[in-house]
């Protein structure tokens, strides 16, 4: 199917499962969503966004349900929660919603449909486009896990104990795509200061406000600290935007004049924690396989180069991957914004050898 009768389809599935379950026709029941997301990338993206307005509509045709906001106070009025993902799946994309009752955690519907590959617009929302890094992490993968478990089953455990600080995250994310920066900070490192708060998400939005306000110094700071995090978490994957074909970075200074500042937070970082590092190139899937894998093991390269001239202790710590394309997150092969996740440099903890 199009993406948008398979966005359809999958909200009508759910929304009549839900009124099988809502009760009487006096009995009125509010439903919030928590934005859908591409299960690979962790992004808001024009399809995610496209779904969000289908799911919407559907719940505010129906009877005895009101569509609320997903923000602190709908949090606290809603009976019913809706999850999705859109993941990749062979010829397409599969999209998968769940219903989760706010107050039990338990999963009391599912739907699921498959969209062409061709007919999904996958560009990235500007928050997205704009992060140095794919924002995946424990919190997005415990969103995405919820949004494919099965009814009758609790919500992902994880997922619900930071349902309050996702619904800030996304009032938060909603000023900064408006460009509306300087409220967004507040609202990030509000969040930040909280143990539920404290995900690749906030902080991330914490750089990118900065950085959007001209405010370098801090910006570096709040850099720093997502670098910190990644780190912790075993990965870390930066958006190296390469001109195509080579090991040069893009020339346009508007995007790439950070990454001096990004090499040196990665190098500071990596050197405080002593960690060892695999530092694993990937480019997008145009081009033949050979091609890719070599170029991918160059610019692995030129990056562990950057970082030891930072400091030189990096060199006996890091080693060199090129994985080419076969770990596309986006797939789309247009070289462009849309999957700039796909020509990203991993940085993976591993096991410093005696």
């Amino acid at each position: 199917m199009s993406f948008d009768q398979a966005a359809t389809n999958a909200a009508n599935a759910l929304v009549e499962q839900l009124q099988g379950i809502a009760g009487g026709a006096s009995d009125r029941h509010a439903v919030i969503l928590d934005p859908t997301l591409d299960a690979e990338s962790g992004q808001q993206t024009s399809a995610t966004q496209q779904l969000d307005r289908i799911i919407g509509n559907r719940v505010m045709q129906a009877r005895q349900l009101d569509w609320i906001p997903f923000d602190a106070g709908g949090l606290a009025r809603a009976r019913f929660l809706v999850v999705g993902s859109l993941a990749r799946a062979p010829g397409g994309h599969r999209i998968n919603l769940a219903l989760v009752n706010v107050q039990s955690g338990i999963v009391v519907a599912q739907s699921s449909a498959l969209a062409r590959l061709d007919t999904a617009d996958m560009k990235p929302l500007n928050y997205y486009r704009d992060s140095p890094v794919v924002v995946n992490d424990d919190s997005i993968e415990a969103y995405i896990r919820t949004s494919t478990a099965s009814t009758g089953q609790k919500a992902d455990a994880s997922y619900l104990s930071r349902i309050g600080a996702a619904a800030t995250i996304n009032e938060a994310t909603k000023l900064y795509n408006a460009g509306r920066y300087r409220e967004a900070l507040a609202e990030y490192r509000r969040l930040a200061a909280t143990p539920t708060g404290y995900q690749i998400r906030v902080l991330n939005g914490v750089y990118l406000s900065n950085a959007r306000l001209g405010r370098s110094s801090d910006a570096e700071d709040a850099f720093g600290k997502l670098v910190a995090y990644g780190l912790a978490q075993r990965s870390l994957s930066v958006k190296f935007l390469f001109s195509p074909g080579s090991t040069d970075f893009w020339s346009d200074s508007r995007l790439t004049s950070a990454y001096g500042m990004w090499l040196r937070q990665i190098a500071r970082q990596a050197s405080n924690s002593e960690v060892c590092m695999d530092i694993v190139g990937h480019t997008s899937r145009t081009g033949p396989e050979e091609v890719n894998d070599n170029l991918s093991s160059r610019r692995a390269s030129f990056i562990k180069n950057k970082l030891t001239i930072e400091s030189g202790e990096l060199g006996a710590r890091t080693r060199t991957v090129g994985m080419g394309s076969r770990q596309n997150l986006v797939g789309s092969g247009t070289d462009d914004v849309v999957d700039a996740p796909d020509r990203r440099v991993d940085f993976t903890i591993v096991d410093c050898k005696s």
